[in-house]
């Protein structure tokens, strides 16, 4: 069965652009099947509509959390949507949401997790003095950047950074990390044990 990915977007949409394009290269053995975003303006929108991917606005305005998720879930299944990858979604997902996509829904995060959970995190690793930071691919659960770790990618923090220069290189990283992480999650379907995204007799990254 081919792996259909819903997107679910609240920005530039540049992580979403390498998704697209892995899958459309054949790299990534899936496809992007819709393009959901809760800001009108969100570059996922764009790079999407481009591309010939259904994409829509859905407007918070008025809903519930529980509500609004509702909505989503609604599109996405109607879309065929086995997989949810989070790219810049800037919304905590409802309790419903998370079990009726259990092990499905995949976000990233700039950070080493669990350091640097939450807004911010570029800005977090500098002012700790840490000497590596980096992004985080992860399964996701009922808690803020959570879930079970399925990939991370270290970026070493260079003497005299700014949030800019180290947000740029952390980006990078992201945009080769989260391709790759999805291939690995797909084709090997792990197993989850506790907090464990475990690969059956495979040695990864």
């Amino acid at each position: 069965m081919t792996t259909r990915i819903g997107v679910l977007s609240s920005g530039r949409g540049e992580n979403a652009r390498y998704i697209i394009e892995a899958a459309r290269s054949g790299y990534l053995p899936a496809e992007v099947a819709i393009v959901l975003a809760d800001q009108t303006d969100a570059g996922a929108l764009k790079i999407a509509r481009e591309r010939g991917i259904k994409a829509h606005f859905l407007d918070p305005s008025g809903f519930s959390r529980a509500e609004y998720d509702e909505l989503l879930m609604d599109h996405l299944d109607r879309a065929g949507v086995n997989l949810v990858v989070l790219t810049g979604y800037m919304r905590i997902l409802s309790p419903a949401f998370v079990r009726h996509y259990k092990n499905r829904t995949i976000n990233i995060h700039p950070a080493l997790l669990p350091a640097f959970r939450g807004l911010d995190a570029f800005q977090q690793a500098l002012d700790y003095g840490v000497k590596w930071t980096g992004t985080t691919i992860h399964l996701v659960d009922e808690d803020v950047d959570h879930g079970p770790i399925i990939h991370q990618v270290p970026v070493k923090v260079e003497e005299g950074d700014t949030f800019e220069s180290l947000k740029a290189r952390v980006q990078e990283a992201e945009y080769r990390a989260y391709p790759e992480a999805l291939k690995i999650f797909i084709e090997d379907r792990p197993r989850v044990v506790g907090r464990k995204v475990v690969f059956e007799g495979k040695e990864r990254w």
